[in-house]
Formats: C-alpha cells, structure tokens, sequence
C-alpha cells in the first residue's frame, strides 16, 4: 500500500472509529432518541444496549490492524440494519448517513482483508 493510500485508510478508520464510538456511547448512557428504533423494530430494550457496546467494541478493533477488517464488517453489518430502520420508518434521506458509513466501513474491510485472512491463517495453525 502507497503512503498516500495508507494515509487516506487511516483517515477513515479514525472517523469511522469515532461516529461509532459516538453513537455507541449515546446508546449506552441510554439516549432515548436512539433507543426509539429497536422499539419501533419490535426489539427488546437490551438490544440497543448491546448494539451500542458493539459499536464501541468495533470502534477500539478498527486500530487493531489483525482486527480491524472484521470490525468493520460488523460495522457494515451494523449499518445495513440502521438503513433498513431509516427506509421503513423515516424520510429516505435519514438513510445517508448510515449507507455512507456502511460504505466506508465495507472499504476498510475490503482494504485490510489480507489482515484478516492472515490472522484466520495464524488462528488456524494454533489449532494443529
């Protein structure tokens, strides 16, 4: 990776890392603003709870290089949930925010894959 890519990469993992921690951290001190989705989805009140430390716990492994392709593909996945919430209860346009960070966090996922077959290998071997 070029130093302008590695630059750019890093960019973006920190701003991932700290709309996420952001809204992790609102869910956990239990914002009731963003709670109203899980309810309003028919999901129990410790589902948002959960989601916030899920957050937060993939904001921290974006910096673990071995981790950080995996948390952002949970954060991807995080986000496609978000977007569905936004399409069936809000305005189409209060779905962007989520779909430009489910996208960006699908790049840093893409970007650092051979970080994250690396550590399956190195897991793997450990099992021998």
């Amino acid at each position: 990776m070029n130093k302008t890519t590695n630059i750019v990469t890093w960019i973006v993992i920190t701003l991932l890392a700290l709309a996420f921690a952001a809204a992790g951290t609102g869910k956990l001190m239990g914002v009731e603003m963003l709670h109203l989705s899980f309810a309003n989805l028919g999901l129990p009140s410790w589902f948002g709870y959960f989601i916030g430390a899920c957050e937060i716990t993939g904001a921290i492994a974006l910096f673990i290089r071995p981790l950080s392709g995996l948390a952002a593909a949970g954060l991807s996945a995080i986000m496609l949930g978000a977007i569905y919430y936004h399409l069936n209860f809000d305005p189409i346009s209060a779905a962007l925010p989520a779909i430009v960070l489910a996208l960006l966090a699908a790049l840093i996922s893409v970007i650092r894959k051979d970080d994250t077959l690396a550590l399956f290998v190195r897991l793997k071997g450990q099992q021998a």
